[in-house]
């Protein structure tokens, strides 16, 4: 008799003994997506499953699109880390975690495979329907660690995913010559682009001054919405990117 899995979509249950309680009274508000960032999908799933690692997630998809629940979707996984948005810092009491098979940049980081993109985005917008989860609340483990994280990474298809209505995504501002921001720099605009990425969710501290953390919030940013080029430079492209995305947040006006 198989066990059931908390979604519809087909999965089958490959069971984690890393997980506890959730914290009482957080909502899971939050989607967070990552790379396995491992030699081999083997690999990946016997560390998600062994309690020496203390890490897990509640799903993974295979690079062929089967997919695993390694945890209930009720208890509190351990696959941020140190990590923060939007003022939340235990970002696995709020979330559910979803690992998705790739070797990532220390082991040749490629392309999604559409046959897992296609079993993905299913899983996903059935998570956020079931949790009310909001477009701007489905993450990169890089957004809420970006001096940690890379992953998923620039080759991630977020299009994709918005055009099945999961995420928030808009159009990257072409790239032009020229830059207006980098680190080291310092003054009102530097403290304004702090603002908006601190707007946004981002753990940034509003300083005015383009500093090494500021420099890794530029590089998230733009490995999530601006994936042409990932440099850290607040260039024209990466603040008139992150215009058009504040513009589709219903707080915010310009």
């Amino acid at each position: 008799m198989s066990v059931a899995t908390d979604t519809s979509v087909k999965a089958t249950v490959h069971p984690s003994p890393n997980h506890g309680e959730r914290s009482q009274g957080a909502p899971i508000d939050m989607l967070v997506l990552h790379y396995t960032g491992m030699k081999s999908a083997e690999d990946a799933v016997q560390r998600l499953c062994d309690p020496r690692t203390e890490v897990s997630a509640h799903y993974l998809v295979h690079e062929d699109g089967a997919i695993l629940q390694c945890v209930p979707e009720v208890r509190r996984a351990w696959h941020a880390g140190r990590s923060f948005w939007k003022g939340e810092k235990d970002i696995n009491s709020r979330s559910i975690g979803v690992e998705i098979v790739n070797p990532g940049h220390e082991f040749g980081y490629r392309a999604f495979p559409d046959a897992q993109i296609e079993a993905l985005v299913p899983l996903l917008h059935d998570i956020c329907q079931r949790h009310n989860i909001l477009p701007w609340m489905v993450l990169a483990h890089s957004d809420i660690a970006p001096d940690r994280k890379e992953d998923p990474g620039e080759l991630f298809p977020w299009d994709d995913l918005s055009a099945a209505g999961v995420g928030l995504y808009v159009e990257p501002h072409p790239i032009v010559a020229g830059l207006l921001m980098q680190e080291g720099d310092t003054g009102q605009p530097v403290e304004a682009l702090q603002s908006m990425l601190g707007l946004y969710g981002y753990d940034i501290d509003i300083n005015g001054v383009f500093d090494t953390k500021t420099k890794h919030v530029v590089t998230a940013f733009q490995r999530h919405f601006r994936q042409d080029k990932v440099d850290g430079v607040a260039d024209h492209s990466t603040i008139e990117t992150l215009n058009s995305l504040l513009r589709k947040l219903p707080s915010f006006s310009v």
